[in-house]
């Protein structure tokens, strides 16, 4: 199990933003709340297709200290799905 980051780069206002995903949503939630990024800014069902953060260039960095792997944007995209589909099966009466 593992947590991602991607090589996207979008600019928001002053910042460059990329994706983080991961294998599953507890893994992906513990490391957004060890590199500071609130609970607000999760990104998944039913808003997105996908469950991901967006965070900036900074957090990317402390995200790679802290273990995250570097991706492609299209494999971010591979891991999210596989995550959502994780998250399906085990919510699925």
């Amino acid at each position: 199990m593992a947590v991602y980051v991607d090589d996207m780069r979008a600019q928001f206002g002053r910042m460059v933003m990329c994706h983080m995903v991961a294998d599953s949503l507890t893994e992906l939630h513990e490391m957004a709340d060890r590199i500071g990024v609130a609970r607000k800014w999760y990104q998944g069902p039913p808003k997105t297709r996908h469950p991901h953060y967006d965070i900036a260039l900074s957090k990317r960095a402390l995200a790679m200290t802290f273990g995250a792997r570097e991706i492609t944007m299209r494999e971010a995209s591979a891991i999210a799905k596989a995550c959502r589909a994780k998250e399906e099966e085990v919510n699925r009466p």
